[in-house]
């Protein structure tokens, strides 16, 4: 063989390499997509980890670390490490990014008045990995804050994870909707993605934040995963910011 045959010749793939706490990682993500332990549960001791997976403590450690910082897991200072959860009061403003210009902690009411299964439309099919046609659940609400309507949202979740949702169960209670989708279908939210962009108000969202039509409103469209990176939820959340603002803290 030549030498510029040899340059030419195709090289085989290098195999990819995982360090071994993302391993034991993956191995704990597993875990808790399985139920082994339920959000809110808490996890056994680092020392126990090490003992089942065969590697050191400061392993399973790194992998907690990297848990606890995608909000995975929730470590208490002297009561050990717990899977999180919706429940907990703190994870209501993880997705929530709606703040008075005052900047003050207000808790918005959710009132949801439409809950439909429909077929998904080639956009919706798209978001949620489904084919066209796929039952999904369509859902309508409004966020009040200090009973003034900021948010309207329009919600379409994977049908057959959420079956036998209706408007009596959203209405009911205190919970937040993620709260409900965790606790009632244990479908857990990991993490999501958004687009922001500014549109004009319609007749229906006019109509419902007590804006004219044409106003600006803010539309976040989010698409929520589950684990395994799977889309769940995607929802077009029409945000009125004149006494608003989003906020995303950065670093």
């Amino acid at each position: 063989m030549t030498q510029d045959a040899s340059r030419s010749a195709p090289r085989s793939p290098s195999p990819t390499f995982s360090p071994l706490y993302r391993q034991i990682k993956d191995f704990l993500i597993r875990s808790l997509e399985e139920g082994e332990w339920l959000p809110g549960d808490a996890i056994p001791s680092e020392g126990e980890l090490a003992t089942r997976f065969g590697v050191s403590q400061g392993t399973v450690r790194k992998a907690i670390d990297e848990m606890a910082s995608e909000n995975l897991l929730v470590r208490r200072q002297g009561k050990g490490t717990f899977v999180a959860t919706h429940s907990d009061p703190f994870s209501f403003y993880r997705f929530l990014r709606l703040v008075p210009d005052d900047g003050s902690t207000t808790h918005a009411v959710s009132d949801p008045f439409a809950c439909e299964q429909i077929v998904a439309t080639p956009e919706v099919a798209h978001v949620l990995g489904l084919a066209i046609g796929d039952p999904v659940i369509c859902v309508k609400r409004v966020l009040r804050f200090s009973g003034v309507s900021v948010v309207f949202d329009e919600i379409y979740l994977v049908a057959e994870l959420f079956s036998g949702l209706t408007l009596d169960g959203l209405r009911g209670g205190e919970r937040s909707l993620y709260s409900l989708f965790e606790s009632d279908y244990g479908v857990r939210m990991i993490r999501a993605e958004e687009h922001l962009r500014a549109v004009p108000a319609t007749s229906e969202s006019a109509g419902w934040l007590g804006v004219d039509i044409g106003d600006p409103l803010l539309l976040v469209e989010r698409t929520a995963y589950s684990y395994g990176d799977k889309p769940v939820e995607w929802r077009r959340g029409l945000y009125c910011t004149r006494h608003h603002f989003y906020r995303n803290d950065l670093g």
